[in-house]
């Protein structure tokens, strides 16, 4: 199968691309949403995602990670300590997966929400449409080199 490629949301103050290189490689685990789920379970090692900081006073896609393992059980569903523990979920007939991310680069500049949403080239982009909250979306391989290509330019002013 074709290499296929993602965005990935995450708060800095919870987990950043800093944390992502100082650790290299992480479970992306807590994900509560079916949709992203699915997206999770689709994927496969050395699948390409960009890191993407949400709710910070410039949010943007920050680097660039590379899936690291298959889809498999997320444990912290089966916790009943952890704030993601879902009591539906079973051991037996799993609900919620995670992949491992390893660390590939960051960006070298933070390409923002704002650039992203007044460029009309990436109007079908998922990130930039109306009412989508999702954490983990598919990236066409014409955005990512799109937006690849976004990072050695200027914003503008």
């Amino acid at each position: 199968m074709a290499k296929q490629y993602w965005l990935l949301k995450s708060e800095p103050e919870e987990f950043s691309i800093d944390d992502l290189k100082r650790v290299k490689k992480e479970p992306w685990d807590g994900v509560r949403n079916y949709q992203a789920r699915n997206y999770l379970k689709s994927m496969q090692i050395g699948d390409q995602a960009l890191f993407y900081h949400s709710n910070t006073e410039v949010p943007g896609i920050v680097g660039i990670m590379e899936v690291a393992s298959e889809p498999y059980p997320d444990p912290m569903a089966f916790d009943q300590k952890d704030k993601h523990y879902d009591p539906k979920s079973d051991p037996e007939n799993p609900r919620w997966f995670l992949v491992e991310f390893k660390y590939v680069r960051h960006t070298a500049r933070t390409i923002s929400l704002a650039e992203l949403k007044d460029d009309a080239k990436l109007e079908d982009f998922p990130l930039t449409r109306r009412g989508n909250r999702l954490s983990v979306m598919p990236v066409t391989a014409a955005q990512w080199k799109y937006l690849l290509g976004l990072e050695k330019k200027a914003p503008k002013a």
